[in-house]
C-alpha cells in the first residue's frame, strides 16, 4: 500500500547484492542442477508510468518516465524449473527520492520455483488441453528510495496448470502472504493472505522470429492497509511481442531481441483509485532490448 508519510531515508543496496547473490546460488546449486538454462540482460523505457497518489493538481496522474534494467535467469532442472528476475527501476523527477528532486529508485526481486507432476513421477499427465499439472512455490522482494519507503516481502505458494500450446502457456492459482515495513511503521506489517490467478506466456509467432510473452494477474484484495484504509483487487497485464534480431547480427539464435511492450495495472499495489487518485492506474507503453548470454 503506497500512502505519502512521513519517513526516514533508506537504500536499496543491500537489496540489490542479495538479489543478484540469489541469482548467482541458483546458477550454480548443484541440488537443482540445470539441464538447461537462459541469463539475460534486458532495458525498457517509458513515458507514462504512474504511481498511487503522485497525481497532478488536476486529478490526472503525473507521467513518470522510467529506465529499467533486469537481470532475468530462467532454467530447467530434473523436476520442474527456477525462474528468477530483478529489475532496477531509475524514475524521473516527477516520482521523486526521499528528501531529494532526483527520481527514486527501486529493486524488486522475483523468484519462482515451479515443480513438474510429469516429471516427477515420470508418466504422462495430459488431459485435453492440460499437457502436465506442477506447484508453484516462491517470492517477492522491494525497496524503494521514496517517501513512502517499500519494503515489500511476499511468499507465493499454488497449483500450477501447463497448457498445451506451441512454446509455454502457465495458469496458476496463488495463495500470497505479503507483509512491508515501509517508512513511519515501527513493526512490519501483514496484510491478509489474499489469492491470485496469473497466467505466464511465451508463444512464438509462426515461423516468423517474433514471439508474443508476458503475465496477467488478478489478485484479490489484501484486507487493511498498514494505515488502516481498505485495499482492492488489482489487475496486472504486461505483453510485449519480440523481435528476434540475432540471424540479422551474424548471432546465435535468441541472442539479441528488440521489441515493444505494454503493461497494464488497475489498483496498482491494491491502491483503489477511490483514494489514491488517477496515479493508481497505469497503462504504459514501453521499448525493449534484450541480450541473452
Amino acid at each position: 500500500m503506497r500512502l505519502k508519510n512521513k519517513p526516514t531515508l533508506h537504500t536499496s543496496r543491500q537489496q540489490a547484492s542479495l538479489a543478484v547473490a540469489l541469482l548467482g546460488l541458483l546458477v550454480a546449486s548443484p541440488v537443482m542442477a540445470a539441464e538447461w538454462s537462459d541469463t539475460s540482460l534486458s532495458w525498457r523505457y517509458g513515458t507514462d508510468f504512474a504511481e498511487p497518489y503522485d497525481n497532478n493538481a488536476d486529478g490526472s496522474h503525473k507521467d513518470i518516465r522510467k529506465n529499467i534494467v533486469a537481470l532475468t535467469h530462467v532454467s530447467g532442472f530434473a523436476y520442474g524449473t527456477n525462474f528468477f528476475n530483478v529489475d532496477f527501476l531509475m524514475s524521473d523527477k516527477n516520482d521523486p527520492g526521499q528528501n531529494t528532486s532526483q527520481g527514486a529508485q527501486e529493486v524488486y526481486a522475483v523468484y519462482r520455483n515451479t515443480l513438474d507432476f510429469s516429471k516427477i513421477f515420470n508418466k504422462n499427465l495430459q488431459t485435453g488441453p492440460i499437457k502436465s499439472y506442477g506447484w508453484v512455490t516462491g517470492f517477492d522482494f522491494n525497496s524503494k528510495n521514496d517517501s513512502y519507503g517499500s519494503k515489500k516481502r511476499m511468499l507465493v505458494i499454488g497449483p500450477n496448470l501447463m497448457m498445451d500450446v506451441p512454446g509455454f502457456l502457465n495458469i496458476s492459482v496463488q495463495e500470497l502472504f505479503e507483509s512491508n515495513a515501509p517508512n513511519g511503521i515501527t513493526k512490519r506489517y501483514e496484510y491478509k493472505p489474499h489469492p491470485a490467478l496469473e497466467a505466464d506466456w511465451g508463444i512464438p509467432i509462426g515461423k516468423t522470429p517474433l514471439s508474443f510473452e508476458g503475465y496477467g494477474l488478478l489478485i484479490a484484495s489484501k484486507g487493511k492497509s498498514e494505515f488502516g484504509q481498505a485495499t482492492a483487487p488489482e489487475t496486472h497485464i504486461d505483453a510485449k511481442v519480440m523481435y528476434d534480431l540475432s540471424t540479422d547480427l551474424h548471432l546465435s539464435p535468441k541472442t539479441f531481441r528488440i521489441g515493444g511492450e505494454y503493461e497494464y495495472w488497475h489498483n496498482k499495489f491494491g491502491n483503489p483509485v477511490s483514494q489514491a487518485g488517477k496515479g493508481a492506474n497505469a497503462s504504459t507503453p514501453m521499448i525493449r532490448l534484450e541480450y541473452h548470454f
